[in-house]
């Protein structure tokens, strides 16, 4: 299974005037974990373009279980949980020193030919040969359709 972790501080700017971070902000923690995943994995936002795909995200659900405020630390776990007809990944964002969970997220995406704008199915050999060569790199396999073997669920 492919997973990465993401640490990152609540700004000052995604506060509101009680110090609370505005429900919009979470969608912006989610995309650098991704970022950087897609980074770790070989296969960053520009790379997949100039492979010739766009990678739209199609669906996003977002659960919050408590609200965090401006100087929290927070820990963004990202999971890979399916790459052969989609990328679908699962976040949680919880705080950083205790643990405790914030929000689960979960987003699909879907490969479109940047030429055409049609989708793609299933998911180009340039997502699924570097998701197999990072997986190996850990000594685990890629999360395929069949979902993940393991989870950072609770």
């Amino acid at each position: 299974m492919i997973e990465h972790e993401t640490l990152l501080t609540v700004p000052f700017h995604d506060a509101d005037m009680m110090g609370v971070t505005w429900h919009g902000h979470y969608v912006r923690y989610l995309e650098i974990a991704r970022c950087e995943l897609l980074e770790q994995v070989g296969y960053t936002y520009l790379d997949m373009y100039a492979s010739g795909f766009a990678w739209p995200v199609v669906d996003l659900k977002l659960r919050y279980a408590r609200g965090c405020t401006f100087g929290d630390r927070l820990r963004i776990r990202v999971q890979v949980e399916e790459t052969e007809f989609r990328l679908k990944l699962f976040y949680r964002i919880e705080q950083a020193d205790t643990g405790e969970l914030l929000t689960k997220a979960w987003t699909t995406q879907v490969a479109v030919d940047a030429k055409t704008g049609e989708m793609i199915y299933p998911s180009p050999t340039a997502l699924t040969e570097k998701m197999t060569a990072y997986a190996a790199t850990l000594g685990t396999e890629p999360t395929t359709a069949g979902g993940a073997k393991k989870s950072v669920r609770p």
